[in-house]
């Protein structure tokens, strides 16, 4: 009986850590900010046109409500929230790219 637990025991642990998910990376964005354009204006770690994507993430850090800022401004675009240059908007990139490269950008827009 004891076996047959620790069986169950350990399968469910297997799972639990199946279930965890990673922490986004830049590698896991890249694609998406290439194909949209975004490297154009924003680099990692520096300032290009736009702010660098740490500099975001340093300013929304902590404020899960955000994310879904982050969502709009990449969606919409935006003025005047990190200086004078707007950002244009972006309709064309989907509802499951935004989500990724928020995410990425949340987590601390690691290199």
């Amino acid at each position: 009986m004891k076996l047959k637990h620790l069986l169950v025991c350990a399968s469910l642990m297997t799972i639990g850590f199946g279930a965890q998910a990673a922490e986004p990376t830049f590698e896991s964005v890249k694609d998406i900010l290439t194909k949209n354009a975004c490297l154009a204006c924003h680099a990692v770690d520096k300032k290009v046109v736009g702010p660098a994507y740490q500099e975001v993430a340093e300013k929304r850090k902590g404020d899960p409500a955000n994310a879904e800022l982050l969502a709009q401004h990449i969606r919409q675009g935006s003025k005047d929230v990190y200086g004078p240059m707007p950002m244009p908007p972006n309709p064309g990139i989907s509802d499951d790219d935004i989500k990724k490269v928020v995410e990425w950008i949340m987590a601390g827009a690691s290199q």
